[in-house]
């Protein structure tokens, strides 16, 4: 024990995270089965989202759903989607659980700043979301880039969560040439339609994109919907993440969900993950890169196994 504290305080000081200690030094928490049974809207009505601003100027989006008495479940988007991609886990997980979800900075209807983002800045948007809520400790459930977010809450806040889901995520992603060229097309000449093919191609199977699947359709939706200047800092602050090695100060209990069929944060990451955090659990289903969509079931029962277990 002595060791692993020991470990903690010699890599948070080493790791170049002089960037967080600085945010934290101005005190800013202040402030499948079918298809067919898949419901997600990509409706950014504001009938129950609301707003709250955080340390350094951007207004975020969320929603809350289910019973104050509830734990609360934070559930974190992928990029270039928005908080409507977990409408299909809305009845399922709220039996259960209080959910909060937010659109990440970038993203949906939260603001979009110019520059590149960091994976330490979203992950204090969400404990300044907590803060400002006035919620001590949640569940945190992130897919994609919302998985990078989680790592960085188990790293950096352990203390802030419970436990933790990554979902079809990774500790790096590579190569960096494809995220600069990215970033300078969203920039110069934003072709979101281009872009929109190339999530959906990375995000769901072969049959579902020829079959022209409804929920395909409202995925590409959320990306034609996304602020070319919010993808290109959202690109930036996934290119810049790496944690393949601080991952290992993890306390939280921990699952992992990896996609077989996933080329972007492929299965073999998501192996790596669970070899480095220690205790955690790895389940692998038969999807591409959206297993809450493909495998909702599946996806949503692990969730439950996980959680509701003491």
């Amino acid at each position: 024990m002595i060791f692993k504290k020991g470990l903690r305080k010699f890599v948070l000081g080493s790791c170049l995270l002089t960037s967080v200690n600085l945010l934290y030094a101005q005190n800013v928490s202040k402030k499948k089965i079918t298809h067919m049974e898949t419901s997600v809207s990509n409706n950014l009505s504001k009938e129950n989202m609301q707003f709250f601003i955080t340390g350094d100027g951007c207004r975020i989006a969320y929603q809350i759903d289910g019973d104050n008495d509830k734990p609360v479940l934070v559930l974190s988007n992928s990029i270039a989607t928005n908080f409507h991609m977990w409408d299909a886990q809305i009845t399922t997980l709220g039996k259960h659980f209080r959910i909060i979800r937010f659109d990440t900075r970038g993203s949906g209807a939260s603001d979009h700043p110019l520059g590149d983002y960091s994976i330490d800045r979203m992950g204090l948007d969400v404990i300044e979301l907590l803060d400002y809520l006035n919620i001590a400790k949640v569940h945190f459930c992130g897919l994609s880039m919302g998985g990078f977010i989680g790592q960085w809450l188990g790293i950096h806040t352990p203390e802030r969560i419970d436990k933790l889901i990554l979902v079809n995520t990774s500790s790096h992603l590579g190569p960096l040439s494809q995220f600069n060229n990215n970033i300078k097309s969203l920039r110069e000449n934003p072709d979101m339609n281009g872009f929109a093919d190339m999530f959906i191609k990375n995000w769901f199977p072969k049959k579902m994109i020829e079959e022209k699947d409804s929920i395909v359709s409202v995925f590409r939706d959320m990306v034609l919907n996304t602020n070319p200047q919010g993808l290109a800092g959202s690109f930036a602050a996934v290119r810049d993440a790496d944690m393949r090695k601080t991952i290992s100060l993890i306390p939280n209990n921990t699952l992992i969900i990896a996609g077989k069929h996933d080329l972007v944060t492929k299965p073999e990451d998501s192996q790596r993950m669970a070899a480095t955090i220690p205790d955690s659990k790895l389940i692998i289903l038969p999807s591409v890169h959206m297993s809450n969509v493909e495998y909702q079931n599946d996806f949503e029962k692990s969730l439950l196994a996980f959680l509701l277990v003491r």
